[in-house]
């Protein structure tokens, strides 16, 4: 019995890391109610259109909210394009709101591909 909790925890261990290995940094900000979308970077990978991305607040980049963080992910589909966009992402107001407090306007964040 203790060797199969070992392996368990170690199947678990390794999915942690495989999907932490995935994951990339970038920045996300977010438009008011509805509306945005990807980078250039983003939107130019194989045309990111229907793509989906599972979206994590990682801290502020705005010095007066130091915590914006809810602890929580999001999952977006790309339909929109923000090439003036600064950001990794501009998500819509909604999708920020799961993973940060909207005072907060810019954080950081890990993103990957699902």
């Amino acid at each position: 019995m203790a060797a199969s909790m070992k392996i368990v925890a170690f199947m678990v261990s390794l999915m942690v890391l495989i999907s932490t290995a995935h994951s990339e940094s970038g920045t996300a900000s977010y438009s008011q109610p509805l509306g945005g979308g990807p980078s250039p970077a983003i939107w130019g990978r194989n045309g990111a259109c229907g793509k989906r991305y599972r979206i994590t607040c990682t801290g502020s980049s705005n010095p007066g909210t130091p915590n914006p963080c809810t602890g929580r992910s999001v999952d977006v589909q790309i339909d929109d394009f923000c090439p003036a966009c600064e950001t990794t992402f501009d998500l819509n107001q909604n999708a920020f709101a799961v993973i940060a407090n909207l005072d907060a306007g810019r954080i950081t964040i890990q993103y990957n591909q699902l």
